[in-house]
């Protein structure tokens, strides 16, 4: 009993920690927990979750929680008069913000932020003009409503985080317009 205990909380270590577990030749990756604060999105809070709502129903070995009180997020979310843009620290880390700009211009604002949140996932600018492709960003038509990653974006989403292994810019942000 004692033992199914530990290793229980062993596994759930592991996890948190975004440890790649191996059985049998076989590599499974443990679900890594971004924490993410929209606190500071203003009138986009309830967009901004639904966005990592949207992302968690796509990919399953990276969640996206609202940080708890207490809780140090690993993505800070903003809203201003800009353009959207994200600014990552490494894969998974950095900070987005919800541009009125964009959405005074027409853009859907779901689209918007599920495409930002694509940015700190690992997912760069990918302009085809497709609706089809969340991370076309302002290229697809002012009337596209799509915020779903296509199947492509989402599998490269689980091929970034499938090795359990944080990239590091080694310091250096990326910056992410639109």
């Amino acid at each position: 009993m004692l033992r199914r205990r530990l290793a229980a909380a062993l596994l759930t270590v592991l996890a948190l920690l975004g440890v790649q577990l191996v059985a049998g030749g076989q590599a499974y990756a443990a679900t890594r927990t971004l924490y993410y604060d929209s606190s500071t999105a203003q009138e986009f809070v309830s967009v901004v979750d639904q966005a990592a709502t949207l992302w968690n129903t796509k990919v399953t070995n990276v969640r996206l929680v609202k940080a708890p009180a207490g809780r140090t997020p690993n993505i800070r979310v903003y809203a201003d008069n800009g353009w959207p843009r994200t600014y990552t620290t490494s894969l998974g880390n950095g900070r987005w913000y919800m541009g009125r700009e964009a959405v005074n211009d027409g853009y859907y604002r779901l689209r918007i932020a599920t495409h930002e949140f694509g940015h700190i996932l690992g997912l760069p600018d990918n302009r085809t003009g497709l609706c089809s492709d969340l991370m076309s960003g302002s290229s697809a038509p002012v009337s596209c409503t799509n915020a779903n990653p296509s199947t492509a974006e989402a599998a490269q989403v689980q091929r970034n985080f499938a090795s359990g292994l944080v990239p590091s810019t080694n310091g250096a942000e990326v910056v992410y317009i639109g």
